[in-house]
């Protein structure tokens, strides 16, 4: 009998592929984003409800509940809003699960979860759940330690109702990421590279007209030619900053240098923008998000990437269609969990459901990991020490049993 998911705030569906292809039966999918709810319509066989999720939203029974709530309220890529009204969709994750009690469920959102509103949103998903009888996992990853050809750091949280879940292992090195030699050094295979990932893709086309090929999207938009002088002088790996001052974007040379203490910039998270970035084909690639195809340079070719490529920096199927403009695919393929994360979430997750034992009534913070680096940011800091004096865990530190 295969184990059943409810897919909360979907997406295209980054999720529920992984869970798919990991022998889970989806249920029932919910998203309010119309391209991203006809995307998952045209790739799934299974419901999805094209809604507003809240706290009185009536769920299918599950035995798994998955979900990412947007993240744009405090996503280093965007705009830092304050009470941004999207944050408050992580107390209705939390509370669903709280009110369904599934047997486990799996949350995925962006690094900024754990520092946004100095760690408020930390606290308004854990304090329900912990409450409710979960024995959780909060950890911050880097997708290319799953396999994926990114470099994608994400907060993934795992929680089972009155049991321990097991925390999916290392599949593969990446070495030259952020903490990678605190992890697991040489004992695994090397992440798959940006150039791997292109290998057997046809060459790309120049678009023109309005309409593109549905299955592959595999064309692009050129540049303006002042970013394609820029990019005919970007070396593998280069950015903005090793450009000439004169080239600079003016956003460029206005944020290049503002910073505040806790690390990040006074107008936008994630430290000075890059703006254009040749990627290099010997590594895995730099995070695909909404806005991959303005900010990213093939490596090898004067021109930007095209959906099908970034879709496969996702890794999503060649078969998986998207379905809206190209500003609209490309923000629900940088908004989704890549579906190779996703399967080894789900291949662990099954493992521990096959094998279920009640191991304790109360809830608890089995570990937190919100860095595998040696150092951290004062906000940061200040979200650790207020976290373990709320629920203590078990592990911190990125050594030992931690990363297998």
């Amino acid at each position: 009998m295969k184990h059943t998911v409810v897919d909360l705030f979907s997406g295209c569906g980054g999720l529920s592929q992984g869970f798919e292809e990991a022998g889970f039966e989806i249920v029932s999918a919910y998203d309010s984003w119309l391209p991203a709810v006809e995307t998952y319509r045209r790739n799934f066989s299974h419901h999805i409800d094209l809604c507003e999720l809240g706290l009185d939203t009536e769920l299918p029974a599950a035995d798994v509940i998955i979900g990412g709530p947007p993240c744009q309220g405090f996503s280093s890529a965007g705009l830092r809003r304050t009470g941004d009204e999207r944050n408050t969709l992580i107390s209705v994750f939390s509370r669903l699960v709280e009110r369904f009690r599934p047997k486990a469920f799996v949350f995925e959102n962006v690094e900024g979860f754990l520092t946004g509103q100095s760690g408020h949103f930390v606290f308004e998903l854990l304090e329900p759940l912990i409450s409710a009888g979960y024995r959780i996992h909060l950890r911050k990853i880097n997708a290319s330690n799953f396999g994926v050809p990114q470099h994608r750091k994400r907060v993934l949280v795992i929680g089972g109702l009155g049991w321990d879940p097991t925390f999916p292992k290392h599949s593969h090195s990446s070495l030259g990421a952020p903490g990678a030699t605190l992890l697991n050094g040489n004992r695994l295979p090397f992440s798959p590279t940006l150039g791997e990932t292109f290998s057997d893709l046809p060459p790309a086309k120049q678009k023109t007209g309005s309409r593109d090929d549905p299955q592959l999207d595999h064309t692009f938009s050129s540049f303006s030619a002042a970013d394609q002088e820029r990019a005919s002088l970007l070396k593998p790996g280069q950015r903005m900053r090793d450009l000439p001052e004169e080239l600079w974007h003016e956003s460029y040379k206005r944020r290049a240098n503002r910073r505040v203490s806790d690390g990040t910039p006074t107008e936008r998270r994630g430290g000075a923008p890059s703006g254009l970035r040749r990627l290099r084909a010997d590594e895995p690639s730099k995070a695909i998000t909404g806005g991959a195809l303005r900010e990213f340079v093939h490596p090898t070719e004067d021109r930007p990437l095209t959906i099908r490529e970034c879709a496969r920096l996702q890794t999503f199927p060649d078969t998986f269609g998207f379905i809206g403009t190209q500003a609209e695919k490309i923000q629900m393929i940088g908004n989704a969990v890549p579906p190779r994360l996703a399967r080894l979430i789900a291949d662990s997750l099954a493992i521990d459901l096959a094998n279920l034992a009640s191991t304790a009534n109360r809830g608890a913070l089995l570990s937190f990991v919100p860095t595998a680096s040696t150092g951290m940011s004062p906000i940061l800091k200040k979200v650790t020490h207020e976290v373990e004096a709320k629920f203590g865990f078990d592990k911190f530190s990125p050594q030992g049993d931690l990363w297998p």
